[in-house]
């Protein structure tokens, strides 16, 4: 037989198996460029939500004048003390309780079989802890609230800048935020070993919220700082503050964990968390700060404030104040302790010169690469460590490499959405990378769909809270009243509306239905929604206003629901919709809310189940299908 061969000298066998392995490759780069496309388009969906989420609770006081009548109005019922402040445990915050008290007043009995924790704490302890913790148990109140008394008593003598020196050994390894997160900190002390005098430590920040173990987080580190205080370093992040536990998790899960004592153990950590320092300097060269900087960042008058006085009122009153005079705010003579601290705890760094306002979150500022620059000249800096921000990989470097943000929190919005990382600083202050994630999935496509789908899910439960304001927006284009309108407009009406500054025309196969015409079907984006467990009683109006903001409503009744059994009295419900209701300018009915109340009210004895409440009306998804596709 002839062998037929081509110009190259190759057989047309040969050829044609190159062109096949070409072709293959260049497929297999297609889909996995599409894939890419997918996983970061889900993940801007999820940080746009995110921050909206934030900006969604700091409404609750967004303006002063309204503020303060809701202030007046609200404590002449004796509500503000229960809505503004952490519950009542005066025997805990006393100063002068002692570890002996704890063991007169609260019983270990004999069926535990944690850990028993004795005072000063060892490095076996430590490991009892970590044990204790992969083996999903709960280390028993009394020793919780020895812990915290310790841990306050230690934090009141540090100062609110540590100073570090890496002379003292061979690296320092910096860790960002971990959000209730215990499988990324395991991993990080498997990877690189646990804390010790050789082996250092700075924590940034964010140890709570979202995730399922941020008390068992918490009472690691906290051991760890007991056992080696000048190996082992913890600043204050957004996050260690009351306000957001309510909204973002943490206090649900104390209460849970610890139904006996979780008001004490809460108490408590409000006192604990305003003592933690502020910011760490390492060689006088490295500043390490859980957020950022702005244009009037002091660290001399950071070191000099009493950072204890600065609480959850960075959250309720001075960053919407801030909000509402951002443009008083960084033109401002007058320094303060409330708003250094906000900058510091909620900054986010951008490419673009300059500081302004960070919109997005609601709260601190943008700095520049100039705000950068000046900050480092002033104070002979060399680089700026923070945490704060989601990034993909772990970490991100920005401007010209004098900042770097770390975020240890992998599977942070969902599992495979992105890796941890922490950062090791040599003598040089070199700065090396260490990435990882904690993950039950291997295959690639899988880990985008699943991303995808609850990326998705989240948006859509966004767009159809807002179905109201986006209908009108759709109107206004739609002159003829078709119902359809081109996908530009789309695009617009959506952006208007919501401000998640997303791409929406290429999420528009995702959202939305379109006609042969290539106009799209603007009603279509609500088809596959629909309110859980919807009552006649609820109006559409009513309904998508309880649907907006169930979760600022679910803040103040767990306050308000002092034994925690998930019940109030009507009286206290609609004492709270009220106020609620006029202070947000929502223009609803009392008769609306009354006759719902009244219906939800199964077996009427004047009390509501508010959680069942508010899960009426949470949106559910009719046809998951279109996400997977």
């Amino acid at each position: 037989m002839e062998k037929v061969t081509t110009n190259l000298g190759l057989s047309k066998s040969a050829s044609w198996g190159s062109v096949a392995a070409i072709l293959i490759q260049k497929w297999y780069r297609f889909t996995m460029a599409r894939l890419e496309m997918r996983r970061r388009y889900s993940l801007s969906i999820f940080q746009s939500i995110e921050y909206a989420d934030e900006q969604d609770q700091l409404i609750l006081v967004s303006s002063q004048a309204k503020l303060e009548l809701w202030w007046k109005t609200a404590n002449q019922n004796g509500l503000v003390s229960q809505i503004f402040t952490s519950p009542s445990a005066p025997q805990v915050v006393d100063e002068g309780l002692c570890l002996k008290e704890f063991e007169k007043k609260i019983d270990v009995p004999d069926s535990y079989y944690g850990p028993r924790l004795s005072f000063p704490l060892t490095a076996e302890d430590a490991n009892a802890l970590l044990h204790a913790f992969r083996n999903e148990q709960l280390l028993h109140a009394r020793y919780v609230l020895q812990l915290l008394s310790e841990t306050r008593r230690v934090l009141k003598e540090m100062p609110n800048i540590t100073h570090l020196s890496t002379s003292y050994s061979k690296e320092i390894t910096v860790c960002g935020d971990l959000h209730g997160n215990l499988d990324d900190l395991l991993l990080i002390f498997y990877k690189n070993g646990l804390p010790s005098e050789q082996n250092r430590y700075v924590f940034n920040g964010d140890f709570v919220d979202r995730g399922k173990n941020s008390m068992e987080i918490l009472i690691i580190l906290f051991a760890f700082l007991l056992i080696y205080p000048n190996d082992l370093h913890l600043n204050r992040g957004n996050h260690e503050d009351y306000i957001m536990n309510l909204r973002y998790g943490f206090t649900k899960e104390v209460s849970k964990k610890y139904k006996d004592h979780w008001k004490q153990i809460l108490c408590l950590l409000r006192d604990v968390f305003s003592w933690l320092p502020l910011a760490t300097i390492i060689d006088s060269k490295v500043l390490i700060l859980h957020g950022g900087i702005s244009d009037t960042t002091d660290l001399d008058f950071l070191n000099a404030l009493e950072r204890n006085k600065v609480r959850d009122r960075t959250d309720v009153g001075i960053i919407l104040f801030s909000l509402k005079n951002s443009a008083y705010i960084h033109e401002r003579k007058k320094e303060t302790q409330d708003l250094h601290i906000l900058d510091i705890l909620w900054s986010d760094p951008r490419s673009q010169n300059g500081c302004t306002p960070n919109k997005c979150r609601g709260g601190g500022c943008y700095f520049g690469p100039d705000v950068t620059a000046k900050l480092f000249a002033r104070y002979n800096l060399k680089m700026l460590i923070r945490s704060h921000e989601f990034k993909p990989e772990g970490y991100e470097i920005s401007h010209d490499g004098k900042v770097i943000t770390i975020f240890s929190a992998s599977n942070y919005y969902e599992e495979g959405s992105n890796r941890g990382a922490y950062i090791k600083l040599n003598p040089e202050l070199t700065p090396r990378f260490v990435q990882y994630q904690v993950s039950k999935f291997t295959r690639r496509k899988n880990l985008v769909g699943t991303i995808e789908s609850a990326a998705l899910k989240s948006l859509r439960e966004k767009i159809y809270a807002h179905r109201s304001e986006l209908t009108s927006a759709f109107a206004q284009y739609d002159t003829n009243g078709t119902g359809r309108i081109s996908v530009n407009d789309w695009a617009e009406a959506m952006e208007s509306v919501l401000q998640l500054e997303l791409p929406w025309r290429m999420l528009r196969p995702q959202l939305v239905q379109m006609n042969p015409d290539g106009e799209v079907d603007f009603m279509s984006c609500f088809y596959d929604l629909k309110m859980g467990q919807p009552t006649k009683e609820a109006q559409p109006a009513l309904a998508e206003t309880l649907c907006r903001y169930r979760k600022d409503l679910e803040i103040i009744f767990n306050i308000i629901d002092k034994d925690h059994s998930g019940l109030i009295s009507f009286e206290e419900f609609s004492q709270t919709w009220r106020l609620f209701t006029s202070h947000l300018g929502i223009e609803v009915e009392d008769d609306s809310i009354d006759k719902l109340v009244l219906s939800i009210d199964y077996n009427k004895d004047g009390h509501i189940d508010f959680n069942e409440f508010l899960e009426a009306f949470h949106v559910v998804h009719r046809l998951e299908k279109k996400a997977n596709s």
